[in-house]
């Protein structure tokens, strides 16, 4: 982490760097052990952003260690056809996680499609039984995101416990599964969305903000307690075409005590999960 003005900049890609050599080290106990983790990552169609997201998880499994089988079919390919190659991937024993890369085309049910993952490769634990274990506080796989925003929250060595923590939106990728992680830690969590009236009024009160809504300028420096923690999960574009998050970066870092930027926060630790998902579920797999 690196000083800025007031608040201590939370550095991810470093994070993500001592998460990925750990990876590493545990991808080789395993490989001395005759097992290889291998991911498998499915795109469908010709998104340009998925085709980037899709080529970044590639070379993290190359440079860990990971054995990535990385497939990609035209936008034609129907339903029943990716849900059977979904159904050999289930039964293949050198496969231990599924990937298959979203937004898919219109005439593919993502639920379908998800549902079909087997839960003990289900890495990006989208699926509504990871969501049920997350639920209830069994041990399975965290949705990568949220999961990153954990470490981060974690490296700036503040106790949860008692805190009071705000999650800006309630997605069922981020949102949702961020504020059951929070509770796990025993923080005292507030959901606010676009039906609260005032979400200044509960970002004042937190000692933890996690801004997930894909909305710029969504947290401001007045909405901020002095010497918060806040984490921007947002992906936006400002006037110039510039990545930029949900939270005015410039006046929110006068103000929080640590900040996780955008870029160079989250992005980098949502991949290191996948890959920490992946090695787990190898893991538990060789046991």
């Amino acid at each position: 982490m690196t000083t800025q003005n007031s608040g201590q900049i939370i550095d991810g890609v470093a994070l993500s760097a001592r998460l990925r050599a750990d990876v590493a080290t545990r991808v080789l106990a395993l490989k001395a052990r005759g097992v290889t983790p291998g991911l498998a990552v499915i795109l469908v169609g010709e998104d340009p952003a998925s085709a980037v997201y899709v080529r970044n998880k590639v070379k993290a499994c190359s440079d860990t260690g990971v054995r990535s089988v990385f497939e990609k079919y035209e936008a034609t390919l129907s339903e029943p056809e990716l849900l059977a190659r979904i159904a050999s991937l289930n039964s293949d024993p050198t496969i231990h996680g599924i990937l298959v890369q979203m937004p898919l085309p219109r005439h593919i049910n993502p639920h379908k499609v998800i549902e079909a993952i087997s839960t003990t490769k289900d890495v990006d634990g989208y699926a509504t039984l990871s969501a049920g274990e997350l639920m209830t506080g069994q041990p399975g796989f965290r949705p990568c995101t949220p999961y990153g925003c954990m470490k981060l929250i974690e490296s700036t060595g503040i106790d949860l416990r008692g805190k009071h923590a705000v999650v800006i939106g309630r997605s069922n990728t981020v949102g949702k599964p961020m504020a059951l992680l929070l509770l796990q830690a025993n923080a005292t969590v507030t959901v606010c969305h676009s039906a609260t009236t005032d979400i200044g009024h509960h970002t004042r009160q937190a000692d933890v903000v996690v801004a997930a809504v894909g909305k710029r300028n969504v947290l401001t420096a007045d909405m901020v307690k002095p010497g918060a923690v806040v984490i921007d999960v947002g992906m936006n574009r400002n006037d110039e075409g510039k990545l930029c998050g949900d939270v005015d970066f410039a006046g929110v870092k006068e103000v929080a005590g640590f900040i996780a930027p955008v870029p160079g926060g989250v992005g980098p630790m949502t991949i290191t999960m996948l890959l920490v998902n992946t090695l787990e579920a190898a893991e538990r797999a060789a046991r």
